[in-house]
């Protein structure tokens, strides 16, 4: 891994494989561990792929205070010119799907292809979780793993943490390695919460790939629906009965979902 300086942050990244550049940008609290190993390790094979942490989150390191999403993008666009990518294939998961759609209409030069996954556009239309689930989302007692099992709770069906015990111990001790600080996931949070593209969709003139779990229950499917309505050509796919980590759950059809939007 290596840390280059953008503006104000110090952001930790690592660029790995050969082929058409490809970034991936994470969600909420998340950092880059927290991607799914396979599907990093396949796609370098065949990609020139960027992972990182957003500021507030894993290694990067930035000044405390408000964050926003646009300033989000506009890390990950100086993160880009940075090693060297002027332009690459974007893949953004919840939050990081946020600060995909920022990056485009902010920075659409930089963006070949846009995959928004499990994520939402913002405004007067967006769909929220019900109460118990932000009740969740919004509890900072307990223990790490007290965290990390209601983390899970979000993420996936029950019947899917059942039959995959062993996945979700691996996934702890990646999740444990580089906690949020409690202020760091309060500022994300609140980005997410002022975000608004809504309006802007239409404005987005690059092939686009919407994709989410229909049982997503952090960030409901209608506001794929939504996205994908509103972005000129968007291309819908639903993963049927898989949650808010369907490309962890059904991380084989994603890839393939995705290779083949990609090209």
């Amino acid at each position: 891994m290596d840390s280059v300086k953008v503006k104000d942050a110090e952001i930790c990244y690592q660029v790995m494989g050969k082929g058409d550049p490809l970034v991936m940008i994470m969600g909420l609290t998340a950092n880059m561990n927290w991607w799914e190993p396979d599907l990093v390790n396949s796609l370098s094979k065949d990609y020139r792929l960027l992972i990182f942490d957003n500021r507030g989150a894993g290694r990067t390191v930035a000044p405390a205070g408000e964050f926003t999403i646009k300033q989000f993008a506009e890390d990950t666009a100086g993160l880009m010119e940075s090693v060297g990518m002027e332009h690459a294939h974007v893949v953004g998961l919840s939050m990081g799907g946020m600060i995909a759609q920022e990056l485009v209409l902010n920075y659409p030069e930089k963006v070949d292809r846009l995959v928004l996954c499990a994520t939402y556009c913002g405004g007067k239309e967006t769909v929220y979780a019900d109460r118990e689930v932000l009740k969740k989302l919004l509890d900072l007692s307990g223990t790490l793993e007290d965290k990390f099992n209601r983390t899970l709770s979000m993420m996936f069906p029950p019947d899917w943490l059942a039959s995959n015990e062993g996945a979700c111990k691996l996934f702890f001790d990646r999740y444990r390695e580089l906690p949020t600080t409690e202020e760091s996931a309060a500022s994300q949070f609140m980005a997410t919460v002022r975000f608004d593209a809504c309006e802007r969709l239409s404005q987005i003139d690059k092939p686009t790939m919407v994709a989410c779990g229909s049982a997503d229950v952090l960030i409901p499917p209608e506001n794929s629906r939504i996205i994908a309505g509103r972005i000129p050509g968007a291309q819908l796919v639903e993963f049927d009965g898989a949650g808010h980590g369907f490309m962890y759950e059904r991380r084989e059809e994603f890839e393939k979902q995705l290779r083949d939007f990609l090209g």
